[in-house]
Formats: structure tokens, sequence, C-alpha cells
């Protein structure tokens, strides 16, 4: 299903409350499944990806189809290392295309007993837990890869018998979420300690403590996109702290040269249209890679030229972002150049007519897409890909008066 989104004419006003954060949502799940369920949770995300998960720890079937959430696939698979008895955890086509090798020496090395049913390197796997002392609790992993293979470990160390160590090799990418898991622990009680570029976790037990997850500030992002491309707009979201976990709360700074000011009132944030700083920016999206759609839009949109570094790992997620952007930045009359370590982001000449954009399966691409409703009329291709993250995401836009059929 598309939806043709018309051109918003009017003043951009509303209240939004979001949903709640699906990175806070996941983590303290299998920290709940992996305390035994002792975790007193509200507010739990309404994502997909964090609905698969609820109900593959609370069902525990022999077949753990995680379907596109590269999330769960590996925190689950992490889980199973140590509770697992043959469990078969497997995923979409292209979940069967992510790879997983990283994670899967670790825990073998930890003691899990893990087998590739198809490709080597890939799900889908059969893993039975940890049985014994391991063979060691020193891990080395490369500090640059996903996230989510450190915070899948560190969620386990504390259930493990002699804890655990990771060592991470080289520069650090996306660490906000790497931090994020780390609070989120030291909430539930369990002390780590995190020295140079070593994270140690004695065995501890998660402690009995009540938690309400923060709204989504990845969600958040795309509502700063609108305001930014809005003539006049102000929004109000709810539910956002100015003390956030979430790495990509990173956008209201981001935002401030594009476009948009943040004001942080009791658990909620104001967004109010302002000038564009500067037509030429750097950002670095190391640390919150998840932004980088929504804000090459902004860019193309609002002719900005981009310089970025901190995209590696957008080859490896739901699509190739990396060239799902190429190609449909075209569309907005912007050129995406990759080069060695960077990326350029060359504007041009906003077409009248902007031709329909491809998703390429990926919730993030509709959403990042959405706001040039702010300045054109605007086709968007596979709506439905938005319940793995923002389910609410085209009533909201409703809600504020954007139309489509």
């Amino acid at each position: 299903m598309n939806h043709h989104l018309s051109h918003f004419q009017g003043s951009l006003n509303g209240i939004i409350t979001l949903s709640s954060s699906k990175s806070e949502s996941n983590r303290v799940l299998i920290m709940n499944a992996l305390s035994g369920n002792i975790l007193e949770l509200s507010n739990l995300s309404d994502a997909r990806d964090t609905q698969t998960m609820n109900r593959l720890l609370c069902e525990n079937n022999s077949i753990w189809d995680v379907l596109d959430a590269g999330t769960t696939m590996r925190f689950c698979t992490a889980y199973l290392a140590v509770k697992g008895s043959g469990q078969i955890i497997t995923g979409s086509e292209r979940m069967k295309e992510r790879p997983i090798k990283l994670l899967v020496d670790a825990l073998r090395s930890l003691g899990a007993n893990i087998v590739y049913l198809e490709e080597e390197g890939f799900p889908p796997l059969e893993i039975n837990a940890i049985q014994g002392k391991p063979i060691t609790q020193h891990i080395e992993i490369p500090g640059n890869v996903s996230s989510q293979y450190i915070s899948a470990l560190l969620m386990i160390g504390p259930t493990l018998p002699k804890g655990i160590e990771i060592a991470l090799i080289g520069e650090i990418f996306s660490q906000p979420y790497i931090e994020m898991t780390l609070k989120l622990m030291a909430h539930f009680g369990v002390k780590s300690s995190w020295d140079d570029q070593t994270i140690k976790i004695q065995k501890q037990p998660y402690k009995v403590q009540s938690y309400t997850i923060e709204s989504d500030w990845s969600g958040a992002s795309y509502w700063y996109s609108m305001v930014a491309l809005s003539k006049n707009g102000q929004i109000t979201l709810k539910g956002l702290r100015a003390q956030s976990f979430q790495g990509d709360q990173q956008i209201a700074t981001i935002m401030a040269k594009m476009g948009v000011k943040t004001k942080y009132l009791s658990d909620e944030v104001q967004l109010d249209n302002i000038a564009v700083q500067d037509d030429e920016q750097f950002i670095d999206f190391k640390k919150c890679p998840d932004l980088a759609q929504t804000v090459m839009v902004v860019a193309a949109v609002k002719g900005i030229t981009l310089i970025m570094t901190g995209l590696e790992s957008l080859k490896i997620k739901e699509t190739d972002r990396i060239m799902a952007m190429k190609n449909e930045l075209v569309k907005l009359g912007a050129t995406l150049i990759e080069e060695a370590n960077s990326w350029k982001l060359l504007p041009g000449l906003l077409p009248e007519v902007i031709s329909s954009i491809h998703t390429y399966e990926d919730h993030r691409m509709a959403m990042a897409f959405a706001p040039i409703c702010m300045q054109r009329d605007v086709q968007i291709q596979d709506i439905e890909v938005v319940k793995k993250s923002y389910p609410g995401f085209w009533d909201h836009l409703n809600s504020v008066g954007i139309q489509f059929k």
C-alpha cells in the first residue's frame, strides 16, 4: 500500500505522544527474562520488533522467528546462549543475509554450543546454552561493529559463572547504545566498570526495580524534520527527557543548526522553526547512525551541503541504506557521493514534481522522506514498513492535518 501525501500549506502545530523507545524496551525485556521476570516494566514500545521479542521470550517455542528485527536476533541469540536448549532462531530472507559471526564466535568462546543451519556466519542458528565452565570470560571484539553485538554480550555477562570482560578493539561506533545498556543494567542493580577500552562485569543478580520506558528519540527525529521543512511550525513531543539514555537525542543538537530550536519542559519537548545557521555542515554520525537518513533529506530539501562520517554501519541495516539514499536523493535533485571514509551530500534544485519514493522494506526510509510533504506532494511506497518501530506514524501525521490518500 502507498500513501500520496498532499503538500501541507498551513501552519504546523500539534501535540504528539510518541511511541516509547524500542532500544530501551528491547534491552529491559532481555534483562527481565534473564532475571526470572522479576522486573517491573511500564510503557513498553508498540513497535513490531519489541512485540516480537516479547512474544518469543514468553512463548519459548522450539523455533524463534525474529522476522526482520536485527536487535531481536542479536539479543535473543545471546539470551539463548545462556538459557537455550536446542532452539532454532531464524528470520526473514534479509535477516539471513545479515552477519552474526562475530557474536556467535564470542558466545562459542564463552562455552555456548551454536550451529549454523544454512550459510556459515549467518542465521538461522541452533543454540544450546553454555554448559559448565566457560572457555574464557575475556572477549575481544572490534569497536566499529554493530553495538548490538556488544550490548547482547553485556546483558548476559552478570549471569555467567565468572562474569564477562569485553575488550573493544579500535574505534568505538554507536557508543551511546553501549552506554544505554550499561545504564539500564545499573538501574537494575548490576555494577560494571569501563576503563579505557575494556568493560568488566562480575557475576551478580539483576535486582527488582521498576522502570518506565522513555519515548523514542528516533521517532522524535521525524518531527524535527517536519518542523525544519515547515514554513511555520511548532510541535510538542510528549514523554521525552532532557537526561536521556538514548544516543538519538543528538537530533536536537544537529537540528539546532538546520532550523529547529528545542525547548525542554517537564517530560516533553517543544520544537520551533528557526533559521538555518550554515549552508555547509559537517556531521559525524558514528554515535547516531539511525539519524542519518532523516538529516540527509532535510539537507537536500533545504539546500544544505553535508560532509558526513560514521555511516559505515548503514550498509548492513534493514537494507543497504547508502545505496537506498543514493537512489532516492536523486529524486530531490541531490547527489550523495561516497569517498574513502566520508560521504558528501550535494543539494540541487528541488523538483516541482517528486518521483515516487521507494522504501526498500526499511521503516526509516518511509519516515525520513515523508516530511517532504511540508514542501511538495510526495508518494511513499509500502507504508506498512513503519510498523517495525513507529506503528502510529501515519495516524500522528493525520492528527496534525497532513492529508494523504
